[in-house]
């Protein structure tokens, strides 16, 4: 995964060692970049970024970070540039996937049961897969939970659901294809307050972010659920279109947190950066697999490492 960044960085790592350094007359020994000749390496640093599917701007303030580092940079004799280079590099990225932090185990055993989660994003990004993990993790955490058939525009998203629903051995709440989502959403919470179930898992429909009259219909339903975590559910391998529809749906309904879906086929990596620094909100798992337990806590430590090493 993320071969073609790496193979990127290498390349901006080389041309970095030609640069000139410049003595520093002052009390700090060693040698800083001429700034006149980073702005090359910059330019080509940005353009390994937006090659890896990072989104312009979180690029461009990647790129700053970076060269405000390397121009604060003292260099000993004998130092690597292009080491310098990965090394900030490293900083900038670790920064913007750092936005804000949730820690999802921690929020549902303390909140208020029963805990409404819904769960949005397009068809194919690995949506309900997404619950049935989820589902996995909370009995893992001695937590029951009920799914919600949110999903009403198609009767293989019910069906769907129902398999991972008998699979894990928990309760679907569903209605028939074309029925009110608004409605299962209402009926799954009352029947988790009724047989003191600790969690809802509701499912919607995967609208195209372009749809008004869908997502206006997704908005419906957050207001008759009342979520207390909204999940946008992203694949990593639509890369900018994840993250512009991480903002349309962030606009439409109020994201609380992301989790990033085949994240071990993704080749670039530039969903994750970008999806988190451009609405500001938490990746909390990342899938990389079809496994249930193929849940990955998301930390920026670790995909900082997996992105380079």
């Amino acid at each position: 995964m993320f071969k073609l960044f790496r193979k990127r960085v290498e390349t901006v790592k080389e041309e970095a060692k030609s640069l000139e350094v410049e003595d520093v007359l002052d009390a700090e020994k060693g040698k800083r970049i001429k700034e006149k000749h980073l702005d090359n390496v910059m330019w080509d640093l940005e353009l390994a970024l937006l090659e890896a599917d990072v989104a312009e701007e979180v690029a461009v303030d990647i790129v700053g970070d970076v060269k405000k580092e390397l121009l604060d940079l003292r260099l000993r004799k004998g130092a690597d540039i292009g080491d310098a280079v990965e090394t900030a590099l490293r900083h900038g990225v670790r920064k913007a996937l750092s936005s804000k932090v949730l820690d999802f185990d921690k929020f549902v055993q303390e909140h208020e049961k029963p805990v409404v989660i819904m769960f949005i994003g397009v068809n194919g990004s690995g949506k309900t897969t997404a619950i049935a993990k989820i589902t996995h993790r909370l009995q893992k955490l001695h937590m029951s939970s009920v799914m919600a058939a949110g999903d009403t525009f198609r009767a293989g998203a019910i069906e769907q659901l129902q398999r991972h629903a008998d699979k894990l051995g928990v309760r679907l709440i569903k209605h028939k294809a074309g029925a009110d989502p608004a409605a299962v959403a209402f009926d799954a919470i009352e029947h988790a307050k009724a047989r003191h179930r600790d969690v809802v898992l509701l499912d919607t429909a995967g609208r195209m972010q372009t749809n008004t009259n869908l997502m206006d219909e997704m908005s419906k339903v957050g207001r008759i659920a009342h979520p207390d975590m909204v999940i946008f559910v992203g694949d990593s391998l639509a890369g900018n279109d994840a993250v512009e529809q991480a903002v349309r749906f962030n606009h439409a309904v109020d994201i609380d947190a992301v989790i990033l879906t085949k994240i071990d086929a993704d080749a670039k990596g530039g969903a994750a950066l970008s999806i988190a620094k451009t609405i500001g909100k938490p990746i909390i798992f990342v899938s990389t697999g079809q496994e249930y337990h193929q849940l990955e806590k998301f930390d920026p430590e670790w995909m900082t490492t997996r992105l380079f090493d």
